[in-house]
Formats: structure tokens, sequence, C-alpha cells
């Protein structure tokens, strides 16, 4: 054979290759979404959150229920792509924690579960900010940033993260637009 020819065969089999690979990824995006696992991962997007958001003198993620808001707003108010994206992203966290601690991410340490969100921000994080972009347009927002903001989002729109998280003034007597922060205080759950 010469190498003219077999050139052009690595050539072909690798453009193949790649339609092949990136045609499957865009395929896993649109298909439907399996909505229903949700409900099976429930306990796992409670942990997901209250690594995210622990109890300390104030209450956590899992305390202001925010795994049935995240639920909710991915199955509600979310694009297909999102909605996969965010499905495929828990299977590959419980997969990632099996091989590597050989536990559900449920029983791991937080060392580990901190490690394995860790993992997921760098696997889904370029250097540059103009593929984080074009990556974000193309594919959706990804897992961990989905899960990140959606616990954030739920956790200060719940009654024990807008009471007990935050500062929250029930009367406000008097309009006053600019207050100097006290030393160790909240942030305001109120703009």
């Amino acid at each position: 054979m010469n190498r003219r020819k077999a050139l052009k065969n690595i050539f072909i089999f690798s453009v193949f290759t790649t339609i092949g690979v990136g045609g499957y990824k865009f395929y896993n995006l649109k298909k439907k979404p399996a909505i229903y696992l949700l409900s099976d991962y429930k306990d796992l997007i409670a942990e997901l959150a209250e690594t995210i958001i622990p109890a300390t003198h104030t209450p956590g993620a899992k305390a202001a229920n925010v795994q049935d808001f995240i639920i909710n707003i991915i199955t509600n108010c979310t694009g297909k792509e999102d909605q996969n994206n965010f499905i495929i992203g828990l299977q590959d966290l419980e997969q990632y924690c099996y091989s590597n601690y050989d536990l559900a991410f449920t029983d791991c340490t937080l060392t580990q579960k901190i490690e394995t969100l860790n993992y997921f921000e760098q696997k889904d994080t370029y250097r540059y900010n103009i593929l984080n972009k074009v990556n974000m347009k193309l594919f959706g927002l990804a897992f961990i940033f989905q899960l990140k903001s959606l616990t954030v989002q739920g956790y200060c729109m719940s009654y024990q993260g807008a009471t007990k998280g935050l500062a929250y003034d029930f009367i406000p007597k008097v309009y006053q637009p600019c207050l100097p922060l006290q030393p160790n205080q909240k942030s305001w759950a109120t703009k």
C-alpha cells in the first residue's frame, strides 16, 4: 500500500469518527428527556445541594427543600438540552463516584464530595471564556452550573433561606437607599 492511500484512509477514518461522536452527543442532547428519572435522583440532588450550601448555624439546602425546587424547575422551566444535560450529568456523577471511590455520592465523605464537584466544574470549564460561551450556545448549560445556580436560587427563595440564612426585614419602616454593612452581617433577602 502506498503512503498516499494510507494517509487518505486515516484521514477519512478520523473524519467519520469525529462526525459519529459529535452526532451521538448532539442526538443525546436533542432526544426526549427522561424526566421520570429525576424523582429517582431526589436524594442525590438533596445531597449535592447540601454539599454546596451546608447546614451551619443557619439551615442548609436540605432543610430548605431545595431538591424539590430544582426538580420542579428542571421539569417545568428548562428546555430539552438543559434537561438532558442535567440528567446525563447526574448519571455521570454517580458513575464517577462508583469508579473512583466505590461508593455512591451520598455515602462519600465531605472531601470526596467536594473533590467530585470540583472535578465536574473543571471538566465543564475551558481556559478561554469564548470557548465557554460557544459550548453553552451549542450544547446548553452544563450540569454543574445548572446545579449551583438552582441551588442558590432555591435556597434564597425558600422560607428557611430568606429568614434565617439572609437578613430579612419583615416590615421596613423607612426607605434607606444606602446602609453601611455591620461586621459579619448576612446578605439582604430583599433588594
